[in-house]
């Protein structure tokens, strides 16, 4: 079992407890600060590795519109593109 593993199963086992966190430390020879930042970083963990939820979206198509687009730039140049 590996370390996160351990840490994980004694938060597991806290939360079911109903204890507090320092009675649980104090109960599982734990550190209670140690515990805490145990905690801290499982609920990083677990609030990062939240799945990502899609909204469907609804597109409408727009109709094509033919003609040019004319730049004209400060030293009397001309760009001229044809959006076709």
């Amino acid at each position: 079992m590996t370390s996160r593993e351990r840490q994980g199963g004694h938060i597991k086992a806290w939360e079911a407890s109903g204890l507090s966190q320092a009675a649980y430390c104090r109960d599982h020879g734990l550190n209670s600060k140690t515990f805490g930042n145990w905690l801290r970083t499982y609920r990083d963990v677990q609030k990062h590795n939240q799945p990502i939820s899609l909204i469907p979206a609804k597109i409408t198509p727009v109709a094509s519109v033919s003609g040019y687009l004319k730049l004209r730039c400060s030293g009397g140049h001309t760009l001229e593109l044809s959006t076709n």
